[in-house]
């Protein structure tokens, strides 16, 4: 059931979309179909109405409608291969061109939670923002010691707004899981959990600035890439001070050109730094849109904004590296093992008739550049084919996923001509070499090595402890055994003594009846019928013969 809060969020949704001019999009939804016809009858459709090109009355929506729906265009403008040029030029200005708040907030808020003034922190604090996103803006200033930083600023009451967009995107997806037919495979309650996990992990500033600190310790040994230093003197959950850093942006192709930057290096580089951080690290940059993504002149990556980071569990990365692998050998038979294996289909999920699928999709995209590969519409194979075979969607993957698409943005912005596959296959059998075999024996000798260290003087008395305890079980199991032999035995003689006494008692009533019978002429022996007296020792002999007296 919508809340009367949601309601009106949906209400004032469509009002936005009308109000710029996407007059189109309202009405084609089922809820107003029926009544389109009277667009043509009101005033407003007759009257000319100068709104804007397409694409800068989308970026207008997405501003207005807050954060979500920013964060939402800042994904979609990476995806200049599915879009329109005009749109996806206005969404690429959502990456950092967000309007601003003002100065005098952004100062008081710093100084509310560094407890300070700004005079007393910074040397110079310049109000007017280099850059505004959905989430913070960032200005310039210079420490006391003359450091070059940046002072990034989280929106006021920015949470509010995005747990009421929240709350209604839960409302939307328990409502899609329940009545949609592929709501139950897709589960997208949990894709909304993990997407208000990122979101609401941005709002923290100390988070991304820890963050920031991994990310730098994970690349201290590699010129591949350059992560700002964090000030944590003046950092807090709303304030970040860090260092400033300069560079080409990589969406200004031209500027890279004029400083002689080589784009085949450049993009190969690229994939690199995200297979690194993704199977080495377990801990990769969630949020890679060009805004985000600085060169040197000498050709070495630099990024910013640690707020959307994923993570993947060992489990994740063996079954990825082993899918890659797979599809980079074309062997869709493994791929399709694998995902039965994983229990991501079915368990009964026929194999051969899955990896005919998946030949079928994949097959068309080898041996081409990024140029010549439509990955929009081999996604949306790769969907028809999870349908058709229960695949369920894994929200855990779901960064790793929009990560790998702003990637592929960056590829086709940088140098078309790339080839993805032949630039990872030999990083990822490397890294399984490392995982499997005599090699990752000896990484695991080497990474355990202090415990070994630590714990082999008590080795002894442990496995002393082990003996001893092994000892114990045996016996307790043992004697456990034995009482359940003994048990087997009582309830075997309780079922003989309660057959014994039934017949017995028996064969006393109709040795009785029998006695008792008038009109009845029977052998006698003394003054009791022949056949009383059998019946009578046949009785007594139960007893005395087969009842069990406990002993074995």
């Amino acid at each position: 059931m919508i809340k009367a809060s949601q309601f009106f969020r949906l209400i004032h949704i469509n009002y936005v979309l009308m109000k710029h001019g996407l007059d189109e999009i309202v009405l084609a939804t089922h809820l107003f179909r029926p009544i389109r016809f009277l667009v043509y009858l009101s005033p407003w459709h007759w009257l000319k109405r100068d709104k804007g090109s397409r694409g800068a009355r989308i970026r207008l929506v997405l501003e207005e409608l807050g954060p979500i729906f920013v964060k939402f265009g800042q994904i979609v403008s990476t995806r200049r291969d599915l879009l329109a040029p005009d749109i996806a030029e206005e969404l690429a200005k959502l990456q950092d061109q967000v309007p601003p708040f003002p100065g005098d907030i952004a100062r008081a808020i710093i100084e509310k939670e560094l407890d300070a003034s700004i005079d007393d922190i910074y040397d110079s604090f310049d109000e007017t923002p280099l850059a505004s996103a959905s989430i913070a803006q960032v200005h310039a200033a210079h420490l006391k010691d003359g450091s070059d930083v940046i002072v990034k600023v989280v929106r006021p009451d920015i949470k509010k707004r995005i747990k009421r967009d929240i709350e209604l995107l839960y409302t939307l997806a328990h409502l899609a899981q329940r009545y949609w037919k592929d709501g139950k495979r897709l589960r997208p309650v949990e894709v909304v959990e993990h997407y208000e996990k990122t979101i609401m992990g941005e709002l923290n500033l100390s988070y991304e600035a820890a963050n920031a600190a991994q990310l730098k310790r994970n690349f201290s040994d590699t010129e591949l890439l350059y992560v700002p230093e964090v000030y944590w003197d003046y950092t807090r959950r709303n304030v970040m001070t860090m260092e400033r850093i300069y560079g080409i942006q990589i969406s200004d192709i031209q500027g890279l050109k004029d400083a002689g930057v080589d784009f085949k290096k450049l993009s190969e580089q690229g994939v690199e730094i995200f297979f690194t951080q993704v199977f080495r690290d377990s801990f990769f940059h969630a949020d890679m849109h060009p805004g985000n993504v600085y060169v040197r002149p000498d050709g070495r990556y630099m990024a910013i904004d640690f707020g959307i980071m994923g993570t993947l569990s060992n489990k994740d990365k063996h079954y990825l590296a082993s899918n890659f692998i797979a599809f980079f050998n074309r062997d869709y038979r493994r791929v399709a093992e694998l995902h039965v294996e994983s229990e991501w289909v079915p368990a009964g999920t026929p194999v051969e008739e899955f990896e005919a699928a998946i030949r079928t999709v994949c097959e068309p995209i080898f041996e081409k550049p990024i140029k010549d590969i439509s990955f929009g519409r081999l996604l949306i194979s790769l969907f028809q084919t999870a349908r058709r075979f229960d695949m369920e969607v894994q929200p855990q993957l779901v960064l790793l996923q929009k990560t790998l698409l702003n990637i592929e943005g960056l590829g086709r912005e940088l140098y078309d001509e790339l080839d993805l596959w032949k630039t990872a296959k030999p990083f990822l059998e490397k890294w399984m070499s490392e995982q499997i075999g005599p090699r990752a024996f000896v990484n695991s000798l080497k990474k355990n090595a202090p415990w070994w260290i630590e714990n082999l003087p008590d080795l002894p008395r442990t496995l002393q402890t082990a003996l001893e305890s092994t000892k114990h079980q045996a016996k307790y199991a043992k004697q456990q055994a034995e009482e359940i032999k003994q048990l087997k035995r009582d309830i075997h003689r309780g079922q003989q003594r309660t057959f014994i006494a039934i017949s017995a008692s028996a064969a006393l009533i109709a040795a009785a009846i029998v006695y008792g019978l008038d009109g009845f002429e029977p052998v006698m022996i003394g003054e009791a019928p022949a056949l009383t007296w059998l019946l009578g020792i046949f009785a007594l002999y139960l007893f005395i013969v087969h009842w069990p007296n406990g002993k074995d």
